[in-house]
């Protein structure tokens, strides 16, 4: 009795090892891209939490998910080839944010560094401390989403500026007719906090403080990526489509680097 128990035991033990052996053959044979996927997005969302935790950039407030949002779209115009080769600049406004806080941040990708992190403003037409409201549209003095590249300087009416391209079709690609640019403004200080509660508004320019506007323009120009974040459910943007950088990964997972783009 107790013999037929261990045949009937170990007859049982084999043939589940053999179904679930059989089984994870079969996934893994059939669903072999599946995979690869699933590891290139575990590797990019890895590099991209490497990037955030080297420059710090938890503790200047800057969120994790709307930097995701910042690569991925500088990922996708670097595979697009919009960007020059050595560009590794990103700058990012988050206008979820108080216009009390310094909600620009200017990141070198391939030092992993935080450059600046300061004010910036909004439009007048989007809003009063916070900024509620986005458009494309001509004289609305309204700040625009999405992604951006700085390209050349000028002197203009605010001294000297930095043109901004915009890549978003039906968000920002008005920028240049629009004349929205990165300018020097007086009402971009904390003096300005400190007797109003809130920095000044701009026509729809993301406007900075004089202190450091040459330091942005001089770091940002020649075709660099500039997103502007905003609470906005209507925005969308190809440029954070993963399936790109994905595919890009996913031929080689071995050595993932932003720099090799």
């Amino acid at each position: 009795m107790r013999k037929h128990f261990w045949y009937v035991t170990f007859a049982v033990f084999f043939l589940s090892a053999t179904i679930i052996s059989w089984r994870s053959a079969g996934a893994n044979k059939s669903d072999g891209k599946v995979n690869s996927t699933l590891n290139a997005k575990e590797l990019f969302n890895q590099y991209i939490s490497n990037l955030y935790q080297a420059a710090s950039l938890q503790q200047t407030g800057l969120a994790f998910d709307v930097f995701e949002k910042a690569v991925t779209g500088y990922t996708n115009l670097k595979l697009e080839h919009k960007l020059p080769q050595g560009s590794a600049i990103l700058t990012v406004v988050d206008f979820s944010k108080s216009s009390r806080e310094k909600r620009m941040w200017i990141i070198d990708l391939f030092s992993k560094q935080l450059l600046l992190n300061t004010w910036v403003a909004h439009g007048q037409g989007s809003g009063d401390e916070m900024a509620n409201q986005f458009s494309d549209r001509n004289d609305s003095h309204q700040s625009s989403l999405g992604f951006y590249l700085a390209d050349d300087v000028y002197i203009g009416k605010h001294g000297r500026s930095l043109r901004l391209d915009g890549m978003d079709p039906g968000f920002n690609t008005n920028a240049r007719m629009r004349s929205i640019v990165v300018h020097a403004a007086k009402y971009v200080s904390q003096n300005t906090i400190d007797r109003t509660g809130k920095i000044g508004r701009s026509f729809g320019c993301p406007a900075v403080s004089p202190k450091v506007a040459d330091q942005v323009i001089n770091t940002i120009m020649g075709k660099t990526v500039f997103f502007i974040n905003g609470n906005d459910d209507s925005y969308t943007s190809k440029y954070l489509d993963e399936t790109g950088p994905l595919n890009f990964i996913a031929a080689d997972t071995t050595a993932f680097d932003l720099a090799k783009l």
